[in-house]
């Protein structure tokens, strides 16, 4: 039987990903609590993980016992500036501490900016949808960099701008519920000022930062490759939901299906790409979707999928994705902000993470400057509109007692964490249904 082990670079990262709303618990002060106050989310995040409680330091534990030196969270606006002349120091403390935490139990602190949610005031003030949001959100930076610098230099900008845009102002399933193509491009280009703003504020702050957004990516097939509206389709989808904030700051112009919007003030601003990969889809030209470009994105049948059917189990996109970044951006340094499944059963879990590790360790061998991966995520967590519905977590977590029950992935995750690299021992003991793909013959 074949034996390899796939190591990885010294000094590689290897994490899991989480954000404030989704673990903290009692955040009343953002949009996300109203949009669950207003019955459009399944169920609420109440305690959530309860991280505002204390609780951090027990997953902080967890992590750090299972070999991992990294961690990505986010900090919570409407906390640290819960009224627009006012700043609450304590809330800042407590991120001190938990970045402290971090750093005392010798994991590297990742902390992104913004994660969907805003504060009540910045709605009443007209959010993103007004350009009057990036000196908020610079001024917000500030406070918040010059707070947190002394325990942390990686930092996130924004997560997923595409996703908070698309979802928010054109399917309508995120606050504030629109459906406006034309008024997406303007918030999702708001968001590129403010993340320029921000890049150049912890520059002027902290020299020596790294600083970056993290962009969900989709890698999409057309379904009959010889099909010529098949190929249009793909092409279509693929350019309105990944290219505009990365054409931004390539180009200096934000490209999208609707528009363009000139922004050379973005040009340049980042020192690594992060990658959020969850799938790859599948596209086919379909008369009945008008309200998608007459496009329809699926899984193929057979597919390896989650319980909700909502991710599918395609580690090659997860390589494709990979690729397209370094033709794109070559020696942009690259890390892996978010990739999991939701899997209450840990049915399908072992498998994707294993075969996703190793489609990161050929892209490695490529000397592709991968540099970092954040699995998502830690514990499970309260999933946006979705609510407690999908379970992404290593660890289980019963919302009532906030009893934490470790997975059979978590003990996977930590032999690669510690071993900084992947096994056939691993595969075989966690995974052997994969076995043979992996290490043919």
């Amino acid at each position: 039987m074949p034996q390899a082990t796939f190591h990885f670079p010294r000094g590689f990262l290897w994490g899991c990903a989480t954000a404030a709303h989704q673990v903290e618990g009692n955040n009343t002060n953002n949009n996300w609590w109203k949009w669950e106050q207003d019955g459009r989310t399944n169920g609420k995040a109440g305690l959530a993980c309860d991280w505002w409680g204390g609780r951090w330091k027990e997953d902080f534990d967890r992590a750090a016992e299972a070999g991992q030196n990294a961690h990505r969270l986010s900090v919570e606006w409407s906390r640290i500036q819960p009224a627009p002349d006012r700043w609450d120091e304590d809330a800042l403390e407590r991120y001190r501490a938990m970045l402290r935490g971090l750093k005392e139990r010798g994991m590297t602190p990742m902390v992104t900016l913004h994660h969907f949610t805003d504060p009540l005031w910045l709605g009443e003030m007209g959010g993103w949808e007004t350009e009057a949001v990036v000196p908020l959100f610079e001024k917000f930076v500030r406070k918040t960099v010059e707070a947190l610098k002394e325990y942390c230099t990686l930092w996130c900008t924004v997560n997923e701008p595409n996703i908070y845009t698309l979802i928010g102002y054109v399917d309508g399933a995120f606050p504030p519920g629109k459906h406006d193509l034309r008024l997406s491009l303007i918030v999702q280009a708001n968001m590129a000022r403010a993340h320029a703003a921000a890049y150049r504020a912890i520059h002027a702050i902290q020299p020596e930062a790294r600083v970056g957004y993290a962009l969900h990516f989709r890698p999409m097939v057309p379904a009959r490759p010889w099909f010529p509206l098949d190929r249009l389709e793909r092409n279509l989808h693929f350019n309105a939901i990944n290219m505009a904030f990365p054409s931004a700051i390539l180009s200096g112009v934000m490209r999208s299906p609707v528009g363009r919007v000139r922004l050379p003030e973005v040009k340049g601003t980042q020192d690594y790409f992060g990658l959020n990969y969850y799938a790859q889809d599948t596209v086919t030209f379909d008369l009945s979707k008008a309200g998608e470009l007459f496009g329809r994105r699926y899984y193929p049948e057979g597919s390896d999928v989650s319980d909700t059917r909502m991710v599918a189990n395609i580690p090659e996109g997860f390589f494709e994705a990979l690729k397209w970044i370094v033709r794109n951006y070559p020696n942009l340094p690259v890390i892996v902000t978010e990739n999991g499944i939701e899997d209450v059963s840990d049915r399908i879990r072992p498998r994707y993470l294993a075969q996703h590790v190793h489609q990161m360790w050929r892209a490695v061998n490529f000397n592709w400057p991968v540099k970092g991966y954040f699995h998502w995520s830690l514990v499970d967590n309260f999933e946006w509109e979705r609510g407690w519905t999908q379970r992404f977590g290593l660890w289980a977590l019963d919302v009532e007692t906030q009893k934490r029950t470790k997975r059979p992935s978590a003990d996977l995750y930590a032999e690669i964490c510690k071993e900084n690299g992947l096994s056939s021992e691993m595969v075989k003991k966690y995974c052997p249904e994969v076995f043979e793909k992996m290490f043919p013959g």
